[in-house]
């Protein structure tokens, strides 16, 4: 994902590198299946979007100290911990192209451990003095935690409208890109007009980045998502493309979206699957990601032109590639 932009390949590399080192070394314990169920999931590998948002909106404002690696270690904690528990509701059986914690280990060690690396990232949060970063991460995982449940009330609902739908996205994702970048802002000492910037950076960002991931369970494999295509019709979720049928599409389609929803079965997927492709229900969400991510590029324009910012925007532009 981080090939075409130059920043990355002269020195991201080695600003990861100092990440890895510090969740390596954080998410050990005396307590052996910690180790082994975190060691596990961690190893996976994964994007790293989140703390690479915190080390650039970091170094967009002028911060480069090693406290930048623990808050991004932080970062990935957060979301590493939500993966695990995730995958225990959603009872997932793929994540990252592997099998999920829970499908190894079992529901009740994940959701343990996941709540072993969230305490985990809270400590190092306290590790870098600033009220107002524990302020943000903690106001953060509220919400992320309200956006989860948000989305689990809305499994099977077929009258879910399009603002719900970016409401719950908003909060359960893009909310952790947005302190993602806000917590690297506010160590490099961001003023607030940067802090808001970089933070409205985030939010448009990681929306971007969930709207596609839905666009990609109906025009990617499982090899490129690293989980079975269909999970979220099987889970009964109104994720955009099919929020667009319902609204926009044909009588047929708005009915067989309606039912598959309701009684969440994967053997609807192929019909579900024909709909979507044949409709303009992806150009629709990829017009939609587009829009978000240009948003998030306008949000720059106040800090400096340089390798940084030019990284920046090239990362939110690597959102909508996955689809092309």
């Amino acid at each position: 994902m981080l090939e075409n932009l130059p920043y990355f390949q002269k020195h991201l590399s080695d600003d990861l590198a100092k990440v890895n080192v510090v969740i390596n070394r954080a998410v050990q314990s005396d307590v052996a299946l910690i180790s082994q169920i975190g060691t596990y999931i961690i190893s996976a590998g994964g994007k790293r979007l989140r703390p690479i948002m915190t080390i650039l909106a970091g170094k967009a404002v002028g911060y480069d100290g090693d406290e930048l690696y623990s808050l991004a270690a932080m970062v990935e904690f957060i979301h590493t911990s939500t993966l695990l528990h995730d995958d225990v509701v959603d009872e997932s059986e793929l994540r990252r192209g592997r099998k999920t914690a829970n499908n190894l280990f079992g529901n009740a060690a994940a959701v343990l451990v996941g709540d072993f690396l969230y305490t985990r990232a809270f400590q190092l949060m306290v590790g870098s003095g600033s009220m107002k970063i524990l302020e943000v991460m903690a106001d953060a995982t509220n919400i992320i935690a309200e956006g989860e449940v948000m989305q689990l009330m809305n499994i099977g609902n077929i009258d879910i409208t399009e603002a719900e739908y970016v409401q719950v996205i908003q909060y359960k994702t893009a909310k952790l890109f947005e302190a993602a970048a806000r917590v690297g802002a506010i160590l490099g000492g961001a003023t607030p007009e940067q802090e808001q910037a970089l933070k409205d950076y985030g939010m448009y960002v990681g929306t971007a980045f969930q709207i596609i991931d839905d666009v990609l369970d109906y025009s990617g494999d499982t090899e490129e998502i690293g989980k079975n295509v269909g999970d979220d019709l099987a889970e009964g979720k109104p994720t955009l493309p099919l929020i667009y049928l319902m609204h926009n599409g044909s009588q047929a389609a708005a009915e067989d979206v309606r039912h598959a929803l309701q009684h969440a079965d994967r053997s609807y997927f192929d019909k579900i699957h024909r709909h979507v492709v044949n409709s303009e229900a992806l150009p629709y969400c990829i017009a939609e990601a587009r829009k978000a991510v240009d948003k998030a590029i306008e949000s720059l324009a106040i800090l400096p032109d340089n390798e940084i910012t030019q990284a920046m925007r090239g990362l939110a532009e690597q959102s909508l590639a996955r689809v092309s």
